[in-house]
């Protein structure tokens, strides 16, 4: 057991890094904290239903998009990096834009089959203001597919150097 306390930690470390160093070369904000789930559901399971690529990058697009059509609808201008004051029309308006956020993409992503938890924060880090541009949007959208792949060409390059002599990864 400690040795899938390890490798999993020190994956989902190494499937951040990437996105770590593309943040920091690019100064585009590539490291969110709904990704940080994503890529320890990559690390722990490593394959099956629950890293299906269509299904963690589906529900990030539909979290991004479900929370910037929230949020331009209903709290555009609005961020919540300070608390609001009680009852203040600005308050109201950043709850509407998450309570909406969430139930758009709670929906569809049942409706599409790609349900995927984190994707819920990623709707309410942009349906919240936080990163509530189109612009941010892709970021977010890019940075998933970054690690999906990086996490995919880990997995083939590991299926490649142990075929033959580990079962589990024999099958295609």
């Amino acid at each position: 057991m400690n040795r899938r306390r390890t490798g999993t930690s020190l994956y989902a470390g190494m499937l951040f890094l990437v996105l770590g160093l593309v943040a920091w070369a690019s100064g585009q904000p590539f490291v969110f904290p709904s990704l940080g789930p994503s890529a320890f559901v990559l690390a722990f399971e490593r394959r099956g239903e629950r890293t299906r690529i269509y299904r963690i990058v589906g529900s990030h697009v539909i979290g991004g998009v479900a929370g910037l059509l929230a949020y331009t609808l209903l709290a555009d201008g609005v961020a919540i990096t300070a608390t609001p004051g009680a009852f203040s029309p600005d308050g109201l308006r950043l709850a509407a834009s998450g309570v909406l956020s969430i139930v758009a993409t709670s929906w569809a992503m049942v409706a599409t089959d790609t349900n995927h938890a984190p994707a819920c924060a990623t709707t309410l880090i942009v349906s919240l203001g936080l990163l509530s541009t189109p612009l941010q949007v892709g970021v977010i959208v890019a940075s998933v597919v970054i690690l999906v792949e990086v996490h995919r060409a880990v997995v083939y390059a590991y299926r490649r150097a142990v075929a033959g002599t580990h079962p589990r990864f024999d099958e295609n």
